[in-house]
């Protein structure tokens, strides 16, 4: 993933000896496809990370939502409630199922799921729901778990900005019924490319076992038995993930304190995704509100050009081109992606430079964009 040039990029992976290290070791050993010892190593430190007996790697966070839902029996004449406001594989997986992704507004504090919606466009269709931790901030869960359970619901949770989110104390992806995380290049932690579908339940975490290896039967050699994908994970990548392992919890601490510190030197300038209390916010992202839809391209041009890196936030999905069929509007989502930029926010990135993102930031509103 490169840096494109910027003096301070939005996001970078920070990458050490031990990866290198861990790497050398799978080229040594000559194991460098989906199987060797980093795999389970890599998938066992997961699965106690998250508190969950199974945890199944995959070569991406899209390919691992996509069998997590396949795991369900999501399928052709289902329908599965998805917030708008998200990275668009969390719809396009549920389109590879042949189900129909069923768009809901966000919360405006929270830019999460918003609950009230989710029960309004429940139908005789509906099958699961999809949570969505966007930017690192858990959705409601709770609340989402009762709305399920009234209605006989299905759940999946996309982590894929969540890894080091918990509710009460418990880390998200144990609540629903199976989870997906991602770790792409600019994730928390990165494998360069890589998922994971984590579960407690042992039948689901079977089927994603057999879809991901091309539907291999467990007791026979060779032999098929279902239509299944290559969608495993390499000994290579898990080598970079059980490095990454190792200062996770360091990784997490950083991105707090960046966090804090973009909300003490904007403060009354730029509006920031709500904490809620009890949850840990793990902050991907770090993600703010410009006063008005008007400024925020403008900005991101100006800050660009002293060599700042943004990125907008993510555009609702249901104003894109293929799922603009029934088009309804959604305003709290419309209104976050308009107005919504996110920082630079990579561990790495020093007190220093962050004071200067605000400064930078302070001086463009100030000149009126």
């Amino acid at each position: 993933m490169g840096t494109q040039g910027f003096k301070i990029p939005v996001y970078k992976p920070t990458i050490t000896a031990l990866e290198k290290e861990y790497v050398m070791a799978c080229l040594d050993e000559e194991w460098i496809s989906s199987k060797g010892r980093f795999i389970g190593r890599f998938e066992g430190e997961f699965a106690n990370y998250v508190g969950l007996p199974h945890a199944l790697s995959l070569s991406n966070g899209t390919t691992a939502l996509h069998v997590a839902l396949m795991a369900l029996g999501i399928g052709p004449g289902d329908e599965v409630i998805v917030p708008t406001l998200t990275y668009v594989a969390s719809a396009n997986a549920v389109c590879y199922t042949g189900a129909k992704p069923v768009f809901v507004d966000c919360e405006l504090g929270t830019w999460n799921i918003s609950l009230g919606d989710v029960e309004r466009v429940i139908s005789s269709r509906t099958r699961a729901i999809m949570a969505v931790h966007l930017y690192g901030l858990p959705c409601d869960m709770l609340g989402l778990m009762d709305l399920a359970r009234k209605h006989d619901l299905l759940v999946v949770e996309d982590c894929a900005e969540a890894i080091g989110s918990r509710i009460a104390g418990e880390h998200v992806g144990g609540f629903g019924d199976i989870a997906s995380f991602s770790f792409y290049g600019n994730k928390t932690i990165t494998t360069g490319e890589g998922g994971m579908v984590v579960t407690g339940n042992p039948t689901l975490a079977e089927r994603v076992s057999h879809l991901k290896g091309q539907g291999l039967a467990k007791f026979r050699e060779y032999w098929h038995d279902i239509v299944g994908y290559n969608y495993r994970m390499t000994n290579l990548c898990a080598a970079i993930g059980c490095a990454q392992m190792q200062r996770l919890e360091s990784t997490l601490e950083r991105k707090r304190q960046i966090a804090a510190l973009y909300r003490r030197e904007l403060q009354g300038l730029v509006e920031f995704q709500q904490e809620v209390q009890g949850m840990d916010h793990s902050h991907w992202m770090v993600c703010g509100l410009l006063p008005n839809g008007s400024m925020r391209d403008p900005m991101r041009n100006a800050l660009g050009e002293l060599g700042i890196e943004t990125r907008p936030v993510f555009y609702p999905l249901h104003s894109m081109p293929m799922y603009s069929g029934g088009y309804r509007r959604m305003p709290n989502s419309d209104e976050v992606s308009s107005r919504g930029i996110n920082f630079p926010s990579y561990p790495e990135l020093s007190d220093e430079q962050v004071r200067w993102v605000c400064e930078s930031v302070r001086q463009v509103l100030q000149k009126g964009v």
